[in-house]
């Protein structure tokens, strides 16, 4: 069959025109470059792709809990380990070694064996696979091993005995494969030899039996597994050529038929070479392979005769796939770093449902499901080996998840019955201040009052949160990178200290703010700062009134910088965490990439913002974290409850400059929205990070750029189209526990952007935790009914992949 390909792209453009000048004309003036500070004549920017959605993530680990010994440590060595399972049974051999942990009744392995000892004598092992057995008591008990030198040996792990051999099976070449596939084995080496095993009659299996059907493949195939009971293989060192570039090159043999004839396809985008390969019990007529620069390949199997046809290829990673495993109607994907991922593939873009650090900072080498263990515990386990020399179990269907441990699932839809809520206020005040110092903010009552106003907007809030960007000038590079360098004082979370660790620039307007709120707001409701920072440009500065401060737990912060090289915080965003009561708060205060034409730049700060691992401290209360949602411990940005996330985001409107005027002297901002870039990504980008989120309806005009001290928009040389770069955006695990009073701007005009407020009605939780766990055992016991089914339909869908036994 030959290679499917797909045709080269062209970009069919015309030839740019020409202009030609006859002799004696005068020259045209040359142009002139843009200036290096201008933000609206950057250099175009390549498009960024889109990863999956992750606003719904949990990153809980669904540890398989049916052991003893759950926690038990399973060692394997790194570079030559490997391990099969079986319920809780887990072999893990190397060279010369094979290990026997039974996780019921040991927490150390019960059986440990040298090759000598098996009477392999000098034999390296390379692989290993269970058998087939017809009985059901004999499943999960014997193991066929491959070995360096070609040899073949099977091991009765309850006797520890060798109960069958075949030297030189596959001459002298290195073993690196055995499958099990109904009642076959299939053993393979580097050379391409492929060795069929098909018992006689309805016997088992056996290397002492009928001798072998030889199959051959291409040599040194580096992927490798058997998909509805085809054989797909793909290596480095066969790759076609593509519109992209080199995109590897996949086989398809079907081994079960003497003399039948591979097919090859081919993706046609630029996937990196096959590392692993999927196929999903929910949709069997796909076939899911990860490629090493981070790709999934989608590939239909359901017509042509099965022929395999490439759909799609999609990004779904920033770093490589590892490893691929389909489980139940999720793809979960080993990455690099350690991260196992679980992917909702039935959503555009695809939804990261789970994700956690299963192995430290170490690549998850391998990821297979135990179809054993539907038969040995009644559940659905998932094995995972990391570089990390460790072998980790899962619980492969979610359950910590549907019984609630995460959102939106059965506990949180009961949580009324444990819970008592109470209304908050919040304000928040956003403005780019474009270096303006409080002193500016005289000269007129307009901006006398402004903070007074501003306070006076919503009665009583219970939390105030100011968040300034451009507190320093940032055409000041050497100043500002003296700044950033400049050594902070440690940090302290004392009434009257917090804020002594800030540099003067940003202690004036913490000075300033503190002293209105002590002005505006009666005696009897004192506030008190419980974090500010700044960074480069950025201010945060959180108050809360001082009766609620017995109430509030895990303050917390943290800093992104965005701006050149990603190392300098002109552009970037700081985090402030809170708990109150039984609710996570977090409130970002960001300025995003600059410039018309950055969307994709801006949608690329967002993301490293939100899938930023490590952003905040952890909470204080890990292992049963009431105030987070997802299974997070608060040390991502949505593993709170709400989110409030503002700042000089940067977008624009695209439309003339004429035009913008034109419609806001005529009040017809409703004719700008279309064009606004924000509410476009919101609307139409499916991967964008803020689509989650929630604004108000902006029936103010644009607050930027103005000429300061002046109510007209930029009259410069640049002269800039009006945009509403500042903007407040939230999101509500419940949405209906945040209700915005009002979004609004100010007229404050010593900056080139005004200021804007919104202001919210915030409920907030109380756990009690006797009738928590109460709800959570009626949840569970739902939950194992549930797992029944789940667990029926998993053991048909292995069976029909020839995975278990019990059909053949």
């Amino acid at each position: 069959m030959p290679v499917v390909q797909t045709g080269v792209r062209a970009s069919g453009l015309p030839r740019p025109p020409t202009r030609t000048i006859g002799l004696g004309e005068k020259l045209p003036p040359v142009r002139r470059p843009a200036h290096d500070s201008s933000d609206e004549e950057e250099p175009p920017q390549e498009p960024t792709e889109m990863l999956p959605d992750t606003s719904h993530t949990s990153r809980r680990p669904p540890t398989l809990r049916c052991f003893q010994y759950n926690d038990a440590y399973i060692p394997v060595p790194g570079g030559h380990g490997f391990a099969v399972a079986a319920g809780g049974t887990v072999v893990v051999a190397s060279h010369h070694h094979v290990s026997v942990f039974y996780l019921s009744t040991s927490r150390t392995a019960i059986s440990n064996w040298s090759t000598s000892q098996l009477h392999m004598k000098d034999a390296k092992l390379t692989c290993m696979e269970f058998r087939h057995a017809s009985t059901k008591d004999e499943r999960g008990t014997i193991v066929w091993i491959g070995t360096k030198e070609g040899h073949l040996f099977e091991l009765d792990l309850q006797k520890g005995e060798v109960i069958g051999s075949k030297r030189h099976a596959h001459g002298h070449n290195y073993v690196s494969h055995i499958f099990r596939y109904g009642r076959s084995m299939l053993t393979f080496d580097e050379s391409g030899k492929v060795l069929i095993f098909t018992p006689e009659g309805s016997g088992d299996v056996s290397l002492e039996g009928f001798p072998p059907r030889v199959f051959r493949i291409p040599e040194k195939q580096e992927f490798m597994k058997m998909i509805g009971g085809l054989l797909w293989t793909s290596t480095r060192a066969d790759m076609g050529r593509s519109s992209f570039g080199t995109t590897p090159i996949i086989r398809i043999h079907d081994v079960f038929a003497p003399g039948s004839v591979p097919c090859a396809v081919q993706p046609p985008d630029a996937a990196g070479a096959v590392t692993s390969g999927a196929i999903l019990p929910s949709s069997p007529h796909m076939v899911y392979l990860g490629h090493d620069n981070g790709y999934v390949s989608v590939w239909s199997i359901a017509e042509n005769g099965g022929l395999p046809h490439c759909i799609e290829v999609l990004k779904v990673s920033a770093t490589g796939i590892v490893s691929l495993e389909g489980v139940n109607d999720r793809i979960w994907a080993g990455g690099r770093m350690g991260a196992i991922t679980v992917y909702d593939v039935t959503s555009r873009p695809w939804t990261v449902t789970n994700c956690w650090a299963a192995h430290k900072q170490a690549p998850v080498q391998q990821l297979f499901v135990d179809p054993l263990s539907i038969e040995r515990i009644g559940r659905l386990s998932v094995v995972s080996i990391g570089k990390d020399q460790e072998v980790k179990l899962w619980d492969g269907l979610l359950s910590a998840d549907w019984i609630g441990e995460c959102s939106d699932m059965e506990l949180t839809k009961r949580e009324a019955q444990f819970s008592t809520f109470r209304p908050l206020k919040v304000l928040i005040v956003s403005w780019n201040i474009d270096a303006a110092l409080p002193e500016h903010l005289t000269g007129d009552p307009i901006n006398n009052q402004f903070l007074f106003d501003v306070l006076d907007s919503v009665h009583s809030p219970d939390i105030i949160s100011f968040g300034f960007q451009e507190t320093v000038d940032l055409e000041n590079h050497k100043g500002n990178l003296q700044k950033a360098l400049r050594g902070h004082r440690s940090r302290s979370y004392e009434d009257g200290r917090v804020g002594q660790h800030l540099n003067p620039e940003y202690k004036v307007w913490q000075q300033k703010l503190e002293s209105v709120v002590r002005q505006a707001m009666p005696q009897e409701t004192p506030y008190t700062v419980i974090e500010t920072e700044g960074l480069v440009g950025l201010y945060s500065c959180i108050l809360v009134k001082r009766m609620e401060k017995v109430n509030i737990d895990d303050v917390g912060m943290a800093i992104v910088k965005r701006g050149f090289a990603k190392k300098y915080g002109n552009k970037g965003a700081i985090f402030v965490r809170l708990t109150i009561d039984d609710t996570s708060i977090c409130i970002a205060n960001c300025h995003l990439a600059a410039g018309q034409g950055k969307v994709q730049a801006r949608n690329s700060d967002i993301q490293a913002m939100f899938e930023h691992e490590e952003l905040l401290p952890q909470a204080s209360t890990f292992e049963d974290p009431l105030a987070y949602v997802g299974g997070g411990d608060g040390t991502m940005l949505l593993d709170h409850e709400v989110v409030f996330f503002h700042g000089d985001m940067n977008y624009r409107i695209s439309k003339t400059r004429e035009s913008i005027i034109a419609a806001v002297e005529a009040q017809d901002l409703a004719s700008l929205l279309p064009y606004d870039q924000l509410s476009k990504e919101m609307k139409a980008n499916s991967g964008f990070r803020l689509r989650s989120f929630s604004e108000g309806p902006l029936t103010f005009a644009p607050t930027y750029k103005y000429d300061r001290k002046s109510s007209e928009y930029d009259t410069s040389a640049k002269n800039r189209p009006p945009a509403w770069c500042d903007r407040i955006l939230w999101r509500g695990q419940v949405p209906e526990r945040v209700q915005q009073l009002h979004y609004r701007r100010w007229e404050a005009d010593c900056s080139d952007h005004r200021p804007i407020s919104a202001a919210f009605t915030m409920t907030v939780k109380s756990v009690n935790q006797q009738m928590r766990l109460m709800v959570k055992a009626e949840v569970a016991t739902a939950w194992t009914l549930h797992q029944q089914l789940l667990v029926g339909d998993a053991e048909q869908f292995y069976e029909k992949q020839g995975l278990l036994c019990t059909i053949f």
